[in-house]
């Protein structure tokens, strides 16, 4: 995928926490709804559901998943606490080190059909999607 329009910070901030996020990118990107509440209260021990709800919330907000849970600013990590009801939001740490958080991942693109950019045919119908909107006069380009 071109990233030539990208400046080589941004490039560098890809996929990754650069800052916390701010109140409203928290409410926005950091609430869990009942549906996700659900398959998270399945899960066992408080590692692991902090661990789900952090890559479930971080590929919304992200992109993609973390690969570094130490960079993962801690106001996150203390509003998905707070919603799951965990005490400690360093069991997180217990969490990065199995291979659990991989099985995680591919749950929740399944679950949610999230996909790759770089999977077959994705990135061509994308490219048609934003071409169709484009075409049409129907894009929004303003921060949201």
């Amino acid at each position: 995928m071109p990233v030539g329009f990208l400046t080589q910070e941004q490039r560098d901030g890809f996929g990754r926490y650069v800052e916390a996020p701010s109140r409203e990118e928290l409410e926005r990107y950091f609430h869990l709804s009942d549906d996700d509440h659900k398959a998270i209260l399945l899960l066992r021990g408080e590692h692991s559901r902090l661990g789900y709800a952090t890559q479930l919330t971080s590929a919304s907000y992200l992109g993609t998943f973390p690969d570094d849970f130490s960079t993962v600013p801690q106001e996150v990590l203390h509003t998905l606490s707070r919603h799951l009801g965990i005490g400690d939001p360093a069991c997180i740490h217990s969490y990065a080190e199995t291979r659990q958080r991989h099985r995680h991942a591919v749950e929740i693109q399944a679950r949610y059909g999230y996909r790759v950019f770089t999977a077959p045919g994705v990135g061509f119908r994308l490219s048609r999607w934003l071409y169709a909107l484009c075409w049409t006069g129907r894009p929004s380009w303003r921060a949201v």
